[in-house]
């Protein structure tokens, strides 16, 4: 054989490679709405960048058992994305229903551990049936290889997921080991045991979108940080989140030389926010005023809405930002909501991204389900979180900041470098109302008009002890600003900050022990 015909052989291996389980498969997925493994990822990368890795890989097992199949069912390689390196794996469902078997699981170790050595994002792109049976414990052995290398990049490197297509039993677990998950609405379900095996076990009926949608992981398990429309839609939301962060944890994150920012906006400011506090607002109104214009990605937008958290540019700087949502449950902290912000600011401390928090909070929210629901472990994991990350954070106190609440959203106390407050804001052990009623209980009590009384003694209180002066004389508020500076503050103090380093002024340990 010449060596033409060895390139014609090479041609139609590649070619067979590239049909994965066949045309009639890649048809069927067509017809579902889905794109194949090879489309996604041409999409997803830059022109021309991809490099393919193992794309002959066959299973070790005989083809009168398991059909085999050149690539063995997912896709590997490396590429860039705007010009930056990443390392990719899109599971094929075509073949084999993208099921995970030795030597695939072995193909996406290998892309992790290059991604690691190289200093690179792991993006992943699921669309399996989970784990390959025919390969039993094979197969098992293969998820646990992911799972290592999943916490060995964990804060070393940014890990994406998008979940494309059924992701079930123990394929979950890489997922929710990585830093992102974004779901496809319509045609991506994850959940550990199926709709049949509960029904055998538990008697319940269910059906897989009503167990494991991207609505109820966005909405109501927290396990989806994005939701996106399509398959297409699903790509440009990875490039677009991975354009905020850093190639890895000793780099910075990207910083745009050009950026918009609506001058007349800032005005706005001082209308959105009403200065009774019992009154409702959007706190995301506030947040694209000051932010670099359409820079706002707000991630887990639809669970714990009582907190806001996202990455957005400040002038071209990436930072976390992090609020209460007076529009949700008067912006209260929950059980969910401390989840949601905790691993959030580790994951912007992790790869040194600032933190910008803006407080509206009236405290923990009261009520049987919160404690019995473990809202003091779970308010500890926000509170550990603060008070753990080292990289440059900036408070910004809007209107309340109650009790225990006031100290949890990145207080002085718990290591900001920096607390601002607007001249709405009220900074105290409890809400004027409440601590009213507990200190003059019994005045109220023998009062002619009760009513009138409290609202003078509330007036009274917030004078003396809720304005944001009180807490400034005692350097808990670095300044009080007029609401339409707050972008040129925040300006001034990433420039200045952007320096910060960890002392390691810390005891040493092995690590800490965060309330889990």
């Amino acid at each position: 054989m010449d060596i033409h015909e060895k390139i014609e052989e090479l041609r139609k291996k590649k070619k067979k490679a590239e049909l994965g389980g066949g045309e009639k498969r890649i048809e069927r997925q067509h017809e579902r709405g889905k794109l194949t493994a090879r489309e996604r990822l041409e999409i997803l990368l830059d022109p021309n960048s991809f490099n393919e890795m193992d794309q002959f890989v066959t299973h070790r097992y005989p083809e009168s058992e398991i059909s085999k199949g050149l690539g063995d069912g997912v896709v590997v390689g490396h590429g860039t994305i705007d010009g930056r390196l990443v390392f990719v794996y899109a599971q094929d469902f075509t073949f084999m229903g993208g099921s995970l078997g030795e030597m695939h699981a072995e193909k996406i170790c290998k892309v992790m551990d290059m991604a690691m050595e190289m200093g690179a994002p792991i993006i992943g792109l699921n669309d399996s049936g989970g784990a390959r049976i025919q390969e039993g414990v094979g197969a098992l052995a293969g998820y646990g290889e992911i799972f290592r290398r999943n916490v060995r990049a964990s804060g070393v490197v940014p890990q994406i997921t998008a979940i494309m297509g059924p992701c079930a039993g123990g394929a979950v677990y890489s997922p929710a080991l990585t830093d992102f998950i974004i779901m496809v609405r319509g045609s991506s379900q994850m959940f550990i045991t199926g709709p049949s095996v509960i029904e055998s076990v538990t008697g319940e009926k269910v059906t897989m979108n009503e167990l494991g949608s991207a609505e109820v992981h966005s909405q109501v398990s927290g396990v989806a940080s994005l939701v996106a429309e399509s398959d297409e839609d699903c790509i440009m939301m990875i490039r677009r989140l991975l354009s905020y962060l850093p190639s890895n944890n000793l780099e910075d994150p990207p910083i745009l030389e050009k950026y918009s920012i609506e001058e007349q906006d800032s005005k706005e400011l001082l209308e959105i926010v009403p200065a009774d506090p019992r009154k409702v607002y959007d706190v995301i109104e506030v947040i694209t005023r000051v932010v670099d214009t359409e820079s706002f990605l707000e991630i887990h937008e639809e669970f714990a809405q009582n907190v806001v958290t996202g990455l957005a540019r400040i002038e071209g700087i990436v930072v976390g930002v992090l609020a209460n949502q007076p529009a949700s449950y008067a912006g209260c902290l929950t059980v969910d909501a401390s989840d949601k912000i905790a691993r959030f600011v580790r994951f912007c401390d992790a790869f040194s991204i600032p933190l910008v928090t803006f407080v509206d909070v009236p405290g923990y929210m009261p009520g049987i389900d919160q404690e019995y629901g473990g809202i003091i472990r779970h308010g500890a994991k926000l509170i550990y979180g603060y008070a753990e990350a080292t990289v440059p954070k900036v408070t910004i106190v809007l209107r309340k900041g109650y009790g225990g609440g006031y100290i949890a959203m990145c207080s002085k106390h718990i290591g900001a470098d920096l607390v601002l407050a607007w001249p709405t804001a009220e900074i105290a052990v409890m809400g004027p109302e409440g601590a009213i009623g507990i200190i003059y209980r019994k005045e109220l009590g023998e009062a002619d008009d009760p009513e009138a009384e409290k609202e003078r003694l509330v007036e009274e209180y917030r004078e003396k002890f809720a304005n944001p002066y009180i807490a400034a004389s005692m350097g808990y508020i670095d300044k009080v600003i007029e609401p339409q500076k707050t972008r040129q503050h925040l300006i001034d103090f990433l420039k200045k900050f952007s320096t910060k380093r960890d002392l390691n002024t810390r005891p040493v340990a092995k690590h800490g022990n965060i309330p889990l």
